[in-house]
Formats: structure tokens, sequence, C-alpha cells
């Protein structure tokens, strides 16, 4: 008779001896994925406009979705800040915008403590798709002639690719909480 497989196959949440936490690992990743996200748009573009979504914003909307806790509310200034140094909008709309998204996500989780997948994906559409247009109101200075294309193709792309952007969200949580050796 074959056996049964184990009820608890994972090995990574059960106290092992002389395992432990990275604290500096721990504490550091989401903000580094975060702006390593926010650079990536710069390296893969050669356009006149903005074709790829805001990926910085997107993983600060899916670290608050898969980890409440890890990032602040006031994350949005230093994470804001260093997006606005990269993305060529002016000084202090990322942070502006960035801060207003993790209080709007405070008081929505406040508000509604149960979600799923799909509600995950339309707060993060929504939120993003808000983003987008208020930059390019931002960027634009006003100015009439904003070109529809590439906003509605940043704003398609960023609805399909948030899922991806979630799950990598969630690898990089993983990766965070690995146990390594540890000597006292």
């Amino acid at each position: 008779m074959a056996s049964r497989p184990p009820l608890f196959p994972q090995r990574r949440y059960r106290k092992e001896i002389n395992r432990s936490h990275s604290p500096v690992l721990a504490n550091v990743m989401p903000w580094l994925s975060i702006m390593l996200a926010s650079v990536v748009p710069q390296w893969l573009s050669i356009f006149s406009a903005p074709v790829l979504p805001p990926f910085g914003y997107l993983m600060l909307v899916a670290w608050r979705q898969v980890r409440p806790g890890v990032l602040p509310v006031w994350a949005g200034l230093p994470l804001g800040l260093f997006d606005d140094l990269y993305s060529g909008l002016p000084l202090g709309s990322g942070i502006l915008l960035w801060s207003l998204t993790l209080i709007a996500m405070e008081l929505l989780e406040a508000t509604y403590p149960w979600r799923g997948v799909l509600v995950d994906w339309l707060v993060g559409s929504v939120l993003a798709t808000g983003y987008i247009l208020l930059t390019c109101l931002i960027g634009g200075h006003g100015a009439p002639a904003i070109a529809v294309t590439p906003v509605l193709f940043q704003i398609l792309a960023s609805i399909l690719l948030f899922p991806l952007v979630g799950r990598f969200a969630a690898w990089c949580d993983r990766l965070r909480l690995i146990r390594f050796r540890s000597i006292r």
C-alpha cells in the first residue's frame, strides 16, 4: 500500500535548527524590487512616448496587496521621489500620487478586509489607470495634444500585466523569507 503524501509538504514555514530569516533581506527586498521596477521602463525603451507600463507603481500596488504590513503608508514619499528621478515627470508628482495610492489602499483595506484575485486585479487596474491618466495630465503640463494611442496601450498593458507583476511580488516575498544558516 502506498504511503500518503505529507499534509504540509512545504518545509519553509517550520522552524529548523540553526536557520533563521535574514533581517536585512526581509526589510530591503520590497524597497529594492520597487526601485528596480521603477528603472526597468527606461532600460527597455527608446520611444518618444511612454509605451511600457509604470512597473514601479505596479510593484508598489502588488507589494501592498501581497503583504499589506511590509510597506508603511509613508513609503510613498521616498519611493515616489526615486521614481520621479527616473520617470521624467515633474519632481513631486510621483511623491504625491504614490502617497495618495498608499493612503487609498490603506483605507480600502480597512473598509473591505476580504478580497480575492479578481478584486485585487480590479483594484490594481483602476489604480494603474488613474495613475497613468494623472501622470499624462501632469507630465503634459496641461497641453491639449496628448497622444491617445500610447496612453491607451500603456493602460491596456498595465491591466494585462498586473497579475504577472503580482506573481513576481509574491516570488520576491518568498525569496525574502528564505531561512539561512545562523550561528549563535
